[in-house]
């Protein structure tokens, strides 16, 4: 490696990074550090996976991108491993960047001299966990955000760096929202790495933010969670669906068989139905009744079959 990085901070105040994410949602972080001329002088990213009837190795979407540019590539089974702990201390990096990977042990992020970054999708303290996105769409709410923060021994608690809010649609679905994120997040990363290496951020302690009662987490998302109650309102049961779309999809049952519902809309009425049963013309729609209104199916997914919209569902089902 050039002598010119030996010190903490090159001559051209750019910090030697190490880079560490797995999915597409990442890719556009270490693509906007890349593409500003930063010094990134490792990435570290899931191992391949097989996948597939033939179980081919698949690639994650970082290590594909870090391929391309000709990044130096590491993929540790367990974070821990001597070998890649030795291996990451060779690389000397100033400040490491976390976006979309799984949790540091404190002697990888306790490592570097600047500390360890990492980009979260909401407006810290508010929905920390494992699916912010989700969670936002699913509570209603009509704002939230990226931060970038600094890892430290809870999940999702360490000092804020810097935060941008975002509008969230009426209608927008969790996927809608996570490719806005994915570009705001990117710009919120390259202003923060820019203002760590010009030394002109302030760390700001969540425990100052907000009343800690009122606080929203965002837990992983299990099946019973995706699983709609038709007892619920109709508002509750669109945010469940549009806050779990396209992955992993609120579901219900038509017919014994598994339905996943993709896209709906909403109507405000009083049903003449009992909550969970269908009205259809067996042509163009079909809604579920809910308490107080029904949910008229767009796009979905029957057990065994792709996903279409309900015009071509319901050509094909008797």
């Amino acid at each position: 490696m050039s002598s010119q990085f030996d010190s903490s901070l090159s001559a051209m105040n750019k910090p030697r990074i190490v880079f560490m994410g797995t999915p597409e949602f990442a890719v556009g972080s270490l693509d906007a550090l890349v593409s500003a001329g930063h010094n990134v002088v490792g990435v570290i990213t899931a191992p391949d996976k097989p996948a597939g009837r033939g179980l081919k190795l698949n690639e994650s979407a970082v290590k594909q991108y870090a391929k391309e540019k000709g990044l130096h590539i590491l993929q540790p089974e367990k974070l821990k491993n001597p070998q890649f702990l030795e291996e990451l201390k060779l690389l000397k990096a100033d400040l490491q960047v976390v976006v979309a990977f799984r949790m540091l042990p404190e002697v990888v992020w306790n490592m570097p001299p600047l500390g360890t970054i990492n980009l979260h999708a909401s407006l810290l303290p508010q929905y920390r966990g494992a699916a912010p996105i989700n969670w936002a769409v699913i509570n209603g709410e009509k704002e939230t955000g990226v931060t970038t923060f600094k890892l430290q021994h809870e999940i999702d608690t360490g000092n804020i760096l810097m935060q941008e809010a975002i509008l969230i649609g009426e209608n927008e679905s969790a996927g809608e929202l996570h490719d806005k994120m994915k570009s705001i997040g990117a710009a919120l990363v390259l202003k923060t790495v820019n203002g760590l290496s010009s030394g002109d951020l302030k760390e700001i302690p969540q425990s100052s933010i907000g009343n800690p009662s009122d606080i929203k987490h965002a837990p992983k998302i299990f099946t019973e969670t995706a699983r709609i109650d038709w007892t619920k309102p109709v508002d509750e049961i669109y945010n469940l669906i549009r806050g779990l779309s396209p992955y992993p999809a609120a579901f219900a049952y038509l017919d014994g068989k598994l339905l996943k519902i993709y896209k709906a809309k909403k109507e405000k009425a009083h049903p003449n139905l009992a909550p969970g049963e269908i009205e259809t013309d067996k042509k163009s729609y079909l809604k579920f009744a809910a308490s107080d209104g029904y949910i008229n199916i767009e796009e979905l997914q029957l057990e065994g079959k792709k996903r279409m919209n309900v015009v071509e569902f319901l050509r094909g089902y008797r």
